[in-house]
């Protein structure tokens, strides 16, 4: 696969406007997860896994506790998922996945993004069968020993990869927290860099000039807009 550096990327040079989004992305899954049953990680296995993802985000304890809380407290709140998918220049494709209470401003937002950037919103489905959806762990350890564990608890590995410091594991989705679970049992403890289901692209494209401008504007621009929680795109380097 070759590409852990891009899939590490993000989490390892935040920003501090990076790390605000993120928060807030997580803030309105922990409240739609406690609000979808009992707003307590112990007895809601969807609230304890976002959390998990979200303490891997380095997403502040007092983030996550306001949005139980305020699930808690019987907000009203509702957020609907829809996924966006489109192109950029030179064989460059993006999807977009938003959580919003009303989707018809966030398809206007994510459309007026394109329009500015000269992009292109495509149908859904039209970018997407590009991809391939992983559950990815990245953390410090060896490759051999990582395989071991995962493989002797059964769990479905599509690729492996590692550097100096860190392995980067891609699994079906469904065993992302089997592989987090087994690999706790035999390791203890675990700082997870990545602990998330992913979208990644299965070729990457090189844009230079007006084109690399062009899509750049539409990823800052997207990064800019509430709804949107999480973006994909195949363009190396950004």
């Amino acid at each position: 696969m070759g590409r852990a550096h891009e899939v590490r990327k993000a989490a390892m040079e935040k920003t501090a406007v990076a790390k605000t989004k993120v928060y807030s992305r997580y803030g309105k899954e922990i409240y739609m997860a406690a609000k979808s049953g009992v707003p307590d990680p112990a007895m809601n296995v969807a609230l304890k896994r976002v959390i998990e993802k979200a303490k891997a985000n380095q997403v502040p304890a007092d983030v996550i506790k306001r949005n139980i809380e305020k699930a808690k407290g019987g907000s009203s709140e509702s957020y609907i998922e829809n996924r966006y998918e489109g192109f950029g220049p030179s064989g460059a494709t993006i999807i977009i996945d938003t959580l919003s209470d009303n989707s018809n401003r966030a398809l206007a937002e994510v459309r007026s993004c394109f329009n500015k950037a000269r992009c292109n919103l495509g149908q859904n489905g039209s970018v997407s069968y590009g991809y391939n959806q992983y559950g990815i762990l990245s953390f410090a350890g060896t490759e051999d020993e990582t395989l071991d564990i995962l493989l002797m608890a059964e769990v479905d590995v599509k690729d492996i990869e590692s550097d100096e410091s860190s392995v980067t594991v891609y699994v079906d989705p469904k065993d992302l927290y089997n592989a987090k679970e087994a690999l706790e049992t035999a390791k203890g403890e675990i700082k997870f860099d990545v602990l998330e289901i992913q979208m990644i692209p299965q070729e990457y494209v090189t844009l230079e000039g007006d084109d690399k401008m062009y899509f750049e504007r539409l990823v800052n621009l997207l990064d800019e807009v509430d709804d949107v929680q999480q973006v994909y795109h195949n363009v190396e380097g950004l």
